[in-house]
C-alpha cells in the first residue's frame, strides 16, 4: 500500500465541513486527534445523536435484553411488546451456553408477548400473567423470568411490576421487571444500567452458597461470545482461582443470586457492568478490578495483577501459567507477525473492545490508527486515550458519513466494527472483521483465543479475493 496518510485536525475539519454549521460544531466535540500536543484530549460523549443522522447505536432494550439478561441461560427473558423487537434481537450475540436446550438452557430461544393493537388499547397485564404461567408449565426447570419491556409498554403505562410481584409469589421463583423501553436514555448504555439495577433489586443476595472459599472470583461483563468466558475461566482456574459466578455468559440465576459471596469481581466489559461492581463493593465490600485477556501481552499483565490480589500460592501458579503458554504464543506470533507487520487498523465497536483489542493487534505488529465507541461515557475514553499512539483519531458515536470519510482518507488495511458497517466497507474493498460477535468465529479471549484471533486477522487482510475487487480511491477518474 502507498504511504500512509497522516491524521490531522485539518483533515477532521475538512470532513465535518459537509455539515451545516450547528451540526459541524456539535460533531467537532466528539472527535479528537491524539498527537504530541494532546494532553487531556477531551472528547464529548454520552449525548443525544443528531436527529436524521444515522449512527450505529442500540436502544435501552438492546442493552438490557440483548447484552445483560439474554445470556443468563436458565432464565427465560420475555420481550414484552410487539414481536419485532424480539425477532430482530434473536440470536444476534452468539452467547454460547452449556446445558440442554429447552430444559435448562434457553439462550437460543425467543419469547415474546406479541402485543397487538388490542393490547395497546386495553393493556397487556392479563396477557403477561397468562404467558408467565404457560412458561412455567411448558418449561418446569426454568429458574426465573425477566420481563423486558419494549417501547409501547412504557407508553401505555402497563404495570409490569405488580404482575412480577404477583407471579413471583404464585410460582415461587424470581420474576424480574425491567423497565428497558427503547426510548429511554440516548443509547443502549442506559439499558445496561437499568438491567444492573434490576439484578441488584431482585436477584442479589436472595440465595447463599455453602461452599464459599478464599479464592472465589466472579467473571463479570463477559458474555461468552464464541466461547470467550470459557477461555478466560481456563486461565483463572489454572491460576488456582475458583470461578463461581459468571455475569452473564453461560450464567445462571443462582450465580446472580449468590453474587455477594465472591472474594473478587473481575470485570471484562466495564461499560455494561461497572454499576453492579461498584454496588457490590459499597454494599458488601467486594473489591473489583478491570482486566484484559486479549493478546499475550495484556493477558500476562492482567494475570499478574489478579494474582497480586491474593497470596504467594496464587502468584506462583500465575507465573507458571504464563510460562506454560509463552512458547505457544511466541509460535503464533512467529507465524503471523511477518504477514501482518505494519498493517493499519481502524476500530469502531461498543463496550470494551475499542481499547482492549489494541494490545492484541500490537502483539502482531499491527497499528491501531483510529478507534471509537458507539455509546461510551467519559470514563471509557479516559481509559482508551492512554492506549492510543500519537497521530491517531478517536471518534465518539461516529456517523456513517464520517466513518466512510476517515477510511477513504486514512486507507487502513483492516476495519474492525459491527454488522451495520461490514458490507459497506467490504464493497469498498477494505478487509473487515465483525468485532461484536467475532464474525461467527472465536473465542478471541485468553490463550485459547489469540491463535484464532491472529488467524482471522490474517485471513481477512491477506485473502486473495481482494485482488478481484478495487477500492474506489484506487480507480481512475474514468472508472469511477
Amino acid at each position: 500500500m502507498s504511504e500512509q496518510p497522516k491524521v490531522s485536525r485539518e483533515m477532521v475539519d475538512d470532513i465535518l465541513s459537509a455539515y451545516p454549521e450547528k451540526a459541524r460544531k456539535m460533531r467537532a466535540k466528539h472527535i479528537v486527534v491524539k498527537d504530541e500536543g494532546c494532553t487531556t484530549c477531551a472528547i464529548k460523549s454520552n449525548s443525544k445523536t443528531i436527529p436524521g443522522v444515522m449512527t450505529a447505536r442500540g436502544c435501552a432494550y438492546a442493552g438490557s435484553k440483548g447484552v445483560v439478561f439474554g445470556p443468563v441461560k436458565d432464565m427465560i427473558h420475555i420481550s414484552h411488546g410487539p414481536v419485532g423487537c424480539g425477532y430482530y434481537s434473536w440470536s444476534t450475540r452468539r452467547n454460547l451456553a452449556a446445558g440442554e436446550r429447552g430444559v435448562d438452557n434457553f439462550v437460543p430461544f425467543q419469547f415474546t408477548s406479541d402485543f397487538t393493537e388490542n393490547d395497546i388499547v386495553y393493556g397487556g397485564d392479563k396477557k403477561l400473567e397468562t404467558l408467565i404461567r404457560e412458561i412455567k408449565e411448558l418449561f418446569p426447570k426454568v429458574k426465573g423470568i425477566s420481563i423486558q419491556s419494549e417501547c409501547p409498554v412504557g407508553l401505555i403505562g402497563d404495570d409490569i411490576e405488580s404482575v412480577a410481584r404477583k407471579m413471583s409469589k404464585e410460582l415461587d421463583m424470581p420474576i424480574v421487571p425491567v423497565r428497558c423501553e427503547g426510548f429511554r436514555g440516548i443509547s443502549q448504555s442506559l439499558g445496561h444500567h437499568i438491567a444492573n439495577d434490576a439484578i441488584r433489586d431482585h436477584m442479589i443476595g436472595k440465595k447463599e452458597r455453602a461452599d464459599v472459599g478464599p479464592y472465589d472470583v466472579a467473571l463479570i461483563g463477559d458474555y461468552n461470545i464464541g466461547g470467550d468466558a470459557w477461555a478466560t475461566k481456563t486461565i483463572l482456574e489454572e491460576m488456582g482461582l475458583t470461578v463461581t459466578n459468571i455475569w452473564t455468559g453461560d450464567g445462571t440465576a443462582e450465580m446472580l443470586q449468590t453474587a455477594h459471596q465472591t472474594k473478587l469481581n473481575l470485570i471484562h466489559c466495564y461499560r455494561s457492568m461497572n454499576y453492579i461492581c461498584k454496588h457490590l463493593e459499597e454494599e458488601y465490600g467486594t473489591p473489583w478490578m478491570e482486566f484484559n485477556f486479549f493478546g499475550p501481552t495484556k493477558i500476562e499483565e492482567s494475570v499478574l495483577q489478579i494474582a497480586e490480589r491474593f497470596d504467594e500460592k496464587i502468584m506462583k501458579k500465575a507465573k507458571a501459567v504464563i510460562a506454560k503458554y509463552k512458547p505457544q504464543m511466541e509460535k503464533v506470533i512467529e507465524q503471523y507477525r511477518p504477514r501482518l507487520e505494519g498493517k493499519k487498523v481502524m476500530l469502531y465497536v461498543g463496550g470494551l473492545r475499542p481499547r482492549h483489542i489494541i494490545g492484541a493487534y500490537e502483539d502482531l505488529g499491527m497499528e491501531v490508527i483510529g478507534t471509537g465507541y458507539e455509546f461510551a461515557h467519559k470514563d471509557d475514553y479516559d481509559r482508551t486515550i492512554p492506549e492510543m499512539g500519537n497521530a491517531t483519531v478517536i471518534y465518539d458515536d461516529v456517523t456513517a458519513y464520517e466513518f466512510e470519510e476517515f477510511v477513504k482518507r486514512l486507507k487502513p488495511d483492516l476495519i474492525g466494527s459491527g454488522i451495520k458497517e461490514k458490507y459497506v466497507f467490504e464493497k469498498m474493498a477494505v478487509p473487515f472483521r465483525q468485532m461484536h460477535s467475532w464474525d461467527y468465529s472465536g473465542p478471541y479471549h485468553g490463550y485459547d483465543g489469540f491463535p484464532i484471533f491472529a488467524r482471522d486477522m490474517d485471513m481477512a487482510i491477506n485473502s486473495p479475493t481482494w485482488a478481484l475487487s478495487q477500492a474506489p480511491w484506487k480507480k481512475s477518474a474514468k472508472e469511477v
